[in-house]
């Protein structure tokens, strides 16, 4: 091999690294922007999760705090159950009265007559 040939060939694999190390050289820099916007919507998903996660308590407090809990609702149905009874012992008593008023009438009309 003459040194032209041996020449050639040196620039020949330089020429083929160069280009490998360019190429290399773009895809890392790609990688790098990837991982810096991939950090940055990690962080924000975080942070969405975050607030998230208090919008949630907050609503759970909101809850406990607003709505009827198993046992007063027990104590309400037994409340509204003792004045529904108390309503039909007044029924019953008026039926009672009724039948007494009628019964002194018309023990009244037959005697008169």
């Amino acid at each position: 091999m003459t040194p032209e040939e041996i020449m050639k060939a040196v620039l020949f694999f330089l020429t083929v690294a160069g280009a490998g190390w360019g190429i290399w050289w773009k895809i890392d820099s790609r990688v790098k922007e990837g991982e810096k916007s991939t950090q940055g919507r990690v962080r924000e998903a975080e942070e969405k999760a975050e607030r998230i996660a208090a919008d949630l308590a907050a609503h759970q407090l909101h809850v406990a705090v607003t709505y009827a809990t198993k046992q007063g609702m027990q104590e309400q149905t037994a409340q509204l159950l003792r004045a529904i009874e108390g309503v039909g012992n007044r029924i019953d008593g008026l039926h009672e009265r009724l039948d007494r008023a009628f019964e002194r009438t018309t023990g009244r009309t037959t005697r008169s007559g």
